[in-house]
C-alpha cells in the first residue's frame, strides 16, 4: 500500500519464521521466475511483528541477495500483525484529492493509535450500497515505528525500499495472478504463518473483510515441544515430518489432530462471522497459503466445517519456472510459504 518511488523489483517477505526472496521477470505472456531463496530466522528475531534482532535480519537479507547474485536493488516488503489496521469505512462522497487532504482527520475516529504515530493509505472502493451520497473507503494504517524498522533494515542491507505492502494484500495479488475468478466471485484466503493466520475476503479485486487469527504454525510447534520436552528446533523438525528420537507416533498424531481442530475452528468462526454480517456475499472458495498451510488434515477439516471448497494455493501456478534452475518438487512442497513474497514480486515501483 505504501509506495516510495517501473522496473523489476526484488520481493522480500521478512516473516517471523524465515526471510524469503522472490524475483520475477515480466514477459509478454506473463511472468518467469528469476530468483527464489529462503533462510530461517531464530524465533526471537521477530516477535508480534516487531523486529527484535535487526542485526541478524540484515545479515540474512544480505546473504540472500548475495546468493541470488543481486546487488543494489529496489525492494518490496510487507508488514502484518497488531501494528497494522485495515478497516472499511463509510464517508460522505468526495473526490480522491479531497479525501487525501482530510484522511488523517477522518482516520482518527477509526484508528486505535495516536494518528501522529501511523502511516496512512486509503483506497476508494465506490459508492456505498443504497446511498449515493456516501462512499466506501478501505483505510490502511501501519505504525510508523514498524514501517521505519523495516525500511531501516532494508536500507542497512544496501537496498532501496520502494514498496511496503500488507501481507494479506500481497496474498490477494498472488491469487489474482494465478487463478481465474468470475466477476462477482467472493474469495477467501487464509495465510497460515508462524505467529498469525491472516484471513482476507475479496471480490472483484477489492478486499471486503480482514482479520488476524492468533493461532498459527507456532502453536503446533509449542504443543509438540511441551508434550515431549523437546527443543524448539526438534519440535519444528517433528512438525515437518522428520524423525525425532523418543517420539511416540500415536501421541504426535493426536497433538496434530488437536491443533488442526483448534485452528480450523477459529478460522471457521471468523469466516462464519463474515458470512453472518454479509449475507449477500457467498464465498465460493477458500485458498490456504503460508508455511503451515499443508498441515495434515487442515484443508479437509476446514472444508468440512465451512461447507465449500478449500484449496492449498500454488503461487507458481501461472509462473513459468525453469526446471533446470528450480526444483519442481521443492516448488510444490514449499510453494505456499512463498505466497506473500510472490504477491510482492508482482508489484512495480510507483504503482
Amino acid at each position: 500500500m505504501f509506495s516510495f518511488g517501473k522496473k523489476s523489483i526484488v520481493a522480500l517477505d521478512i516473516g517471523s519464521y524465515s526471510v524469503k526472496l522472490v524475483q520475477l521477470s515480466k514477459t509478454k505472456k506473463g511472468y518467469n521466475l528469476a530468483n527464489l531463496a529462503s533462510m530461517p530466522l531464530s524465533p526471537e528475531a521477530i516477535v508480534d511483528g516487531a523486529l527484535m534482532d535487526t542485526g541478524t535480519i540484515v545479515d540474512i537479507v544480505r546473504e540472500l541477495m548475495a546468493g541470488a547474485k543481486l546487488k543494489l536493488a529496489d525492494v518490496a516488503a510487507s508488514v502484518s500483525g497488531h501494528s497494522v489496521i485495515i478497516k472499511k469505512i463509510v464517508l460522505p462522497a468526495t473526490t480522491e484529492e479531497e479525501l487525501a487532504d482530510s484522511i488523517q482527520w477522518e482516520a482518527e475516529q477509526y484508528i486505535p493509535f495516536d494518528i501522529a504515530d501511523v502511516n496512512l493509505d486509503f483506497q476508494i472502493l465506490g459508492e456505498a450500497p443504497g446511498d449515493s451520497s456516501q462512499i466506501e473507503v478501505l483505510l490502511v494504517a501501519a505504525k510508523k515505528e514498524i514501517v521505519d524498522d523495516y525500511t531501516a533494515v532494508l536500507t542497512e542491507a544496501g537496498l532501496n525500499p520502494v514498496i511496503l505492502d500488507v501481507d494479506a494484500f500481497a496474498v490477494q495479488n498472488m491469487l489474482e495472478l494465478n487463478y481465474d475468478f468470475e466477476e462477482g466471485d467472493v474469495i477467501a484466503s487464509v495465510n497460515v504463518g508462524a505467529e498469525l493466520s491472516m484471513v482476507n475476503v475479496f471480490k472483484d479485486g477489492i478486499s471486503i473483510f480482514n482479520r488476524d487469527v492468533s493461532n498459527a504454525g507456532n502453536r503446533l510447534t509449542q504443543e509438540i515441544q511441551k508434550h515431549f520436552s523437546l527443543s524448539h528446533e526438534e519440535a519444528e523438525a517433528a512438525k515437518l515430518g522428520a524423525e525425532v528420537e523418543g517420539l511416540d507416533a500415536s501421541e504426535l498424531k493426536a497433538i496434530f489432530a488437536e491443533a488442526v481442530e483448534s485452528l480450523s475452528s477459529e478460522v471457521a468462526r471468523t469466516i462464519d462471522f463474515f458470512m453472518a454480517t454479509n449475507p449477500e456475499d457467498k464465498i465460493v472458495k477458500l485458498y490456504l497459503s503460508g508455511g503451515a498451510a499443508g498441515t495434515a488434515g487442515l484443508r479437509d477439516l476446514l472444508s468440512e466445517k465451512l461447507g465449500f471448497p478449500v484449496e492449498i494455493a500454488d503461487p507458481f501456478n501461472s509462473v513459468v519456472c525453469d526446471e533446470k534452475k528450480f526444483d519442481p518438487d521443492y516448488l510444490k512442497d514449499s510453494g505456499p510459504s512463498f505466497a506473500v513474497a510472490l504477491g510482492l514480486a508482482i508489484r512495480e515501483a510507483g504503482d
